[in-house]
């Protein structure tokens, strides 16, 4: 067996290559990306057994175990949640053994990338869960023997700083090499700069610090060049430089995936990595045994660093503040105290919106202050609910409220649409999840998503009002956004909905619209219980209300409509009424909770059943005069 010192101390020596990628490799040898490639550890070990030996021959050093997605989250896409320990241990004895069939010192690094969920105030995947499915996976290859950790490929640094405090807990004998990717922008997906995750590294003393992925060697070269100066200015044992960049930007040629950066090509930015002190060379995507090949000759040819990389650090210059938006005509009357009324409508199913616009029309004349857009309501094809806005606030001259929900959308889709949207002159959004593709007319639309409502929420106010994006870049003059957000106060679990709408409020939101009340001591005892535990709620509540036409109106609003509950006992009393008079005992009922509402509510949002709008009318003759003041908030 081949004695070999601690990674740290061969660190200390001189640089180090790395492999490449294990993926792009798989993919070439006819595994498509839709299979759990760290299963293959189990199911045709030979395979990754070769591909190890290949970069070994191509003179790699340090060969990365494949285990990139192999934590409970990503393998349960697969079925395999519970093979985490079996899988990242096969793995680890795959690498060792090609380790052992060489004549020199081979370093096993654990590979661990990221959970492939998005974690909270984002997603739902809370901080502590994430940690526990990091120590899973790490504690699993600190038992087979691994001589690092290796976290590659983090977009997001809160998710990497948990990767590492599990690793620090789990396997605290094991160096660290912890790896950001960045976009063609030199930010991370997420914003942070090489500046900043230099500097939570240095607090988290990570020994071995850098990138990896992104797109190719020239843009990561300005990341490295970054990341070393603040390392050199940190003073006191700096930590050593990883760079392990992709074979450029991937583009399918003859139906496979193709890489265009060649080995040489390679080669000439290995040299320039060098020049800045980096220790650990490598590659990603893309990257293959010739690519490290070529880099290890060039590692074996070192020449001095060249004064072409010292060049000044340029930084981008902060763009100039713009005046403060004006809020909406909504925000003015909310915050005046006074009580509105917005009313729910679809968007047509075909293109001519001309009766919905006369519609809208008699609505404002009647005083509804603002119109609800609802977006493909049970998931059904409609008009763009931002065509409709667009025609009634140019046409109308009636304020919109956008229904903006985060399924079906990509975190970059987002922020397009939420940019064009303004650009409408749409201004108000409620925020919500939206209904699911599988109950509507297309089931086999994608039902993904990045961002859940309270990320959407604190994305939109901390970030696009603030004239940001998502990654910091200015997006020119601020947003001047007003959000709503959902309440569902009959949830099944209070507890947990009183802990989404708190997040809702502290990420920003403006004001809240409920599910159809039918039963207002409900909603009262909700904002009871959440006031006793989280204070007062500080922003408008519009209260829902959805009238009914018959007793299989309501038993089908009940049954089979996610988040609405119409009680028994109002149930009871379209029964007693009977057909014939239901429909007029469903507009009493809407009247008799539009009324008590109106007295702890600071609005309503009404719903008119099957285009019923006349309806509405009736139900604001039953708000208590005193609550309906006219005129126009200063």
């Amino acid at each position: 067996m081949v004695t070999k010192p601690p990674l740290l101390e061969r660190l200390a020596q001189g640089p180090l290559l790395a492999d490449g990628a294990m993926g792009t490799m798989l993919y070439a040898r006819g595994f498509s990306f839709d299979r759990c490639y760290e299963a293959l550890n189990i199911e045709v070990p030979e395979v990754v057994l070769e591909i190890h030996r290949a970069y070994l021959q191509a003179g790699a050093e340090l060969l990365e175990t494949n285990t990139f997605g192999a934590n409970r989250y990503r393998l349960a896409e697969h079925g395999l949640a519970d093979r985490v320990g079996m899988l990242n241990r096969a793995a680890v004895a795959l690498a060792r053994q090609a380790a052992a069939e060489v004549e020199r010192p081979v370093w096993i690094a654990g590979s661990v990338g990221p959970l492939g969920v998005p974690l909270a105030p984002l997603g739902r995947v809370k901080a502590v869960e994430a940690r526990e499915a990091f120590r899973e996976q790490i504690a699993a290859l600190a038992e087979a023997g691994v001589d690092a950790l290796i976290l590659e490929t983090f977009s997001a640094l809160p998710e990497l700083v948990e990767a590492i405090r599990a690793a620090q807990e789990a396997a605290p004998h094991l160096p660290i090499i912890a790896e950001m990717t960045f976009a063609q922008d030199g930010h991370t997906l997420m914003g942070h700069t090489p500046e900043e995750v230099v500097e939570a590294l240095l607090e988290l003393r990570v020994p071995i610090i850098g990138a990896n992925c992104s797109v190719g060697p020239a843009k990561l070269l300005p990341v490295i060049r970054r990341m070393a100066s603040r390392v050199a200015a940190a003073g006191g044992p700096p930590p050593y430089l990883v760079v392990m960049p992709n074979a450029g930007w991937p583009e399918m040629a003859a139906g496979r995936l193709r890489y265009p950066a060649t080995p040489d090509y390679f080669a000439e930015y290995a040299s320039r990595f060098l020049a800045l002190g980096v220790r650990i060379l490598g590659g990603c995507c893309g990257t293959t045994p010739e690519h490290i090949a070529a880099m290890r000759r060039v590692l074996e040819a070192r020449s001095e660093p060249s004064a072409e990389e010292h060049r000044p650090i340029l930084r981008a210059v902060t763009p100039p503040a713009h005046a403060k938006p004006e809020p909406t005509d909504l925000a003015r009357r909310l915050r005046a105290g006074f009580f509105v009324v917005s009313v729910e409508v679809d968007p047509p199913r075909g293109h001519d919106a001309s009766a919905l616009l006369e519609v809208v029309r008699t609505l404002k004349a009647g005083g509804v202050d603002a119109l609800n857009i609802a977006d493909s309501p049970m998931a059904r094809l409609r008009m763009s609910p931002w065509a409709l806005a667009f025609l009634v606030q140019n046409h109308v001259g009636m304020e919109t409220i956008l229904h903006f929900p985060t399924r079906g959308r990509n975190l970059l889709r987002i922020q397009s649409d939420l940019l064009a949207i303004h650009a409408l002159g749409v201004r108000n959004l409620f925020v919500v999840m939206g209904d699911p593709p599988t109950q509507g007319d297309y089931p086999e639309a994608t039902d993904a998503m990045d961002i859940v409502p309270s990320g959407l929420v604190r994305l939109i106010k901390e970030r696009f009002n603030a004239g940001l994006d998502h990654a910091g870049e200015s997006i020119g003059q601020p947003t001047a956004f007003f959000v709503g957000v959902a309440l569902n106060f009959n949830a099944p679990d209070p507890a947990r909905e009183m802990k989404a709408l708190r997040r809702k409020i502290r990420a920003g939101a403006d004001f809240i619209m409920t599910q159809p009340v039918y039963e207002p001591a409900a909603l009262r005892d909700f904002l009871r219980r959440y006031e006793e535990q989280e204070g007062p709620i500080p922003i408008p509540v519009l209260a829902g209300v959805l009238p009914l036409m018959s007793l299989r109106h309501a038993e089908f609003l009940h049954n089979e409509v996610p988040g609405i509950q119409v009680p028994e006992a109002v149930r009871e009393r379209l029964r007693r009424a009977g057909e014939e008079r239901a429909r007029l005992e469903g507009l009493r009922l809407a009247q008799e909770a539009a009324a008590e509402l109106a007295e702890f509510a600071q609005g309503l949002y009404v719903m008119p059943p099957m285009g019923r709008y006349d309806l509405v009318f009736q139900i604001m003759e039953a708000i208590p005069a005193h609550r309906r003041p006219h005129g126009t908030p200063e």
